[in-house]
């Protein structure tokens, strides 16, 4: 039986049953709190403590999963070319919009954690929080921070604004898809972009490029931020 938690195809098996009976949660029960990423991490979690596996274990078939976040984000290309015309209209108030939301999160989490005298490793790890999980990640190796704290920062994140977002903006009185899709990609990147796609597809293409743009963005500025704030420390 241990060599089955060898084997690549059992992470993929145990991730996939998790996100399915996340869903199938969801659906029955609509607390805003029970995201299916959030669920589906639980419960994996939990069958990996309950039967004494490794994360190493999980991870050989797992990492296979996580190789397809690059090719999923690429893929909202599709939803940008459907709604380009649309796009096009608005790029500029667009463009203003996402390069003040990725500037103001770099400043903010840089802000509270001089404000808590973080360690140098948590401001290098964490400044990246609202990008996606994969670009966060790189930008962690640059700025020599640790990954596995980045990935769990950004989750949290985005399930936050996924579970929150929608009703805040609408308490804000926000109700233009374009600027909820703008406001979750920005903020949420992609569990914030899944959000948007809900609310409807011109707001899911609108999040889906906010998160690239704010994802290019980030990578550009943050390394540099970190440079400042570590070195004046």
């Amino acid at each position: 039986m241990t060599e089955l938690y060898m084997l690549p195809v059992f992470g993929i098996v145990i991730t996939l049953a998790a996100f399915i009976a996340a869903r199938a949660l969801r659906t029955k029960l609509k607390f805003v709190l029970f995201n299916p990423v959030l669920i589906a991490i639980s419960f994996i979690i939990l069958f990996l403590v309950l039967f004494d596996i490794s994360f190493d274990d999980y991870n050989k078939g797992g990492k296979y999963l996580s190789f397809f976040l690059g090719p999923s984000i690429v893929a909202l290309g599709v939803l940008f070319f459907e709604k380009y015309k649309l796009i096009k209209h608005n790029i500029y108030p667009f463009l203003l919009a996402v390069c003040c939301g990725g500037i103001i999160s770099v400043l903010s989490v840089s802000l509270l954690t001089i404000f808590l005298n973080a360690p140098d490793v948590i401001i290098k790890s964490i400044i990246s929080l609202s990008v996606t999980t994969p670009i966060a990640i790189e930008i962690t190796k640059i700025t020599q921070g640790i990954p596995a704290l980045t990935a769990g920062v950004v989750i949290a994140v985005g399930i936050f604004g996924n579970a929150f977002g929608p009703a805040f903006l609408k308490f804000s009185g926000i109700k233009s898809e374009t600027a909820m899709g703008t406001a979750l990609g920005t903020a949420a990147h992609g569990i914030g972009t899944a959000r948007a796609l809900e609310v409807g597809h011109l707001s899911g293409a609108y999040g889906g490029l906010a998160m690239c743009v704010n994802g290019i963005l980030t990578t550009l500025i943050a390394p540099y931020v970190v440079i400042l704030i570590v070195g004046s420390a």
